[in-house]
């Protein structure tokens, strides 16, 4: 059979799209599937899966492109698929000799705004010019692409026309979902934050609006979970402040979950939230969460962004919100305390919608015909 390998710089080698989607998919379908990852260290196999990861983020370019050639190099693969423009551009020379598939899986946006962030005005134009070079040089090079959603198609599928390409969603497979479908008891309520943990991600949001329904129900037990982390000092620091701010009791802080136990870790949350803030990056990207929350049986309350609201049929499961409007996320909370019918119509329309939809059974085909087709010569 066929030999795949995926390489990424930025996704670690267990990413749930790369390793718990697409790589064991393939591998059920008897393809020799390979996966190299330049964020942390790892040398065996998964499930059958080769893994093949080093902690080189911090390292050269150069060094990083000489790993992916040897590891290329060394596996023969018949098809590459790659998820960062460093990935297609090092094994240009390999796909050129060996007339190979280079598959271009694009879920992120490139660049995005945090690669430009630190730099002053004219220094962020010129080098988010830069890196748009580089990622229309990368398109050069692919022979497919894969788009996480249709809003990332921009600019690649425009540039490249003629280049196949399939749109594939963050959908999850029903095997790694824990459904906890509840009803909030009266007169309590918890309420769950999961992810990075900073004020860009909306947990600033997150808390004033709790803040707000405590004002709003001051004898309504209201519990909070949180499950993630920061990942910067200035993140860490701008949680402490809004612990210290607030000192809330019943607040329940634990370290990210594992893939296969995410849905489990929230089982107990009445209501999910996703209040991140609206600018375009985020208008433009769906976040992925929200099909895990609906599989699970959980209602959300999210911000208003337009790619939720394109492509994502919320009403059935949720609200969207302005994130900073932490009167109105408020009174939405208290629409499911005071309409317990309501709370169980979006718990059960949450799993329906999963069922129905934004499930990994309803592509993995499309996906597996794809690679497949793109290997004919």
């Amino acid at each position: 059979m066929p030999r795949i390998l995926f390489l990424t710089t930025a996704h670690r080698y267990n990413d749930d799209r790369i390793l718990y989607h697409q790589a064991k998919e393939l591998k059920s379908r008897g393809y020799d599937v390979k996966i190299c990852s330049l964020s942390s260290e790892y040398q065996g196999c998964i499930d059958g899966i080769e893994i093949e990861s080093y902690p080189v983020l911090d390292q050269s370019s150069d060094e990083k492109t000489r790993l992916f050639k040897e590891v290329c190099n060394t596996f023969r693969p018949d098809c590459i698929i790659g998820s960062e423009p460093l990935a297609i551009i090092a094994v240009k020379e390999y796909r050129k000799r060996h007339r190979t598939s280079l598959i271009y899986d694009i879920t992120e946006w490139y660049p995005s705004m945090r690669m430009v962030r630190e730099y002053s005005f004219f220094l962020k134009i010129f080098h988010t010019l830069k890196f748009l070079m580089i990622q229309l040089y990368a398109g050069y090079l692919s022979t497919h692409f894969i788009f996480g959603e249709k809003t990332k198609r921009f600019p690649l599928a425009y540039c490249f026309p003629f280049k196949k390409s399939i749109i594939l969603p963050y959908f999850p497979d029903d095997q790694y979902i824990y459904t906890s479908i509840r009803q909030p008891e009266a007169g309590k309520i918890k309420l769950c934050y999961t992810g990075q943990i900073s004020e860009e991600k909306g947990i600033g949001n997150f808390f004033n609006a709790v803040d707000r329904l405590r004002k709003l129900r001051p004898g309504l037990q209201i519990s909070i979970l949180i499950i993630g982390g920061a990942r910067t000092e200035k993140d860490q620091a701008y949680f402490e402040t809004l612990l210290k701010k607030y000192q809330w009791q019943d607040i329940s802080i634990r370290k990210p979950a594992s893939f296969e136990t995410f849905t489990e870790a929230y089982s107990e949350a009445d209501i999910c939230f996703d209040l991140r803030e609206i600018n375009f990056e985020n208008h433009h990207c769906l976040p992925i969460k929200i099909f895990y929350y609906a599989a699970s049986g959980k209602p959300v309350i999210y911000s208003d962004l337009k790619a939720t609201r394109r492509f994502v049929d919320i009403s059935r499961f949720g609200f969207l919100v302005d994130p900073e409007d932490a009167d109105a996320i408020a009174e939405k909370i208290i629409t499911y305390i005071d309409n317990p019918t309501l709370y169980k119509a979006h718990a059960h329309g949450a799993r329906a919608v999963f069922e129905e939809q934004y499930n990994w059974a309803t592509i993995k085909n499309s996906f597996v015909d794809f690679v497949k087709q793109s290997m004919l010569k």
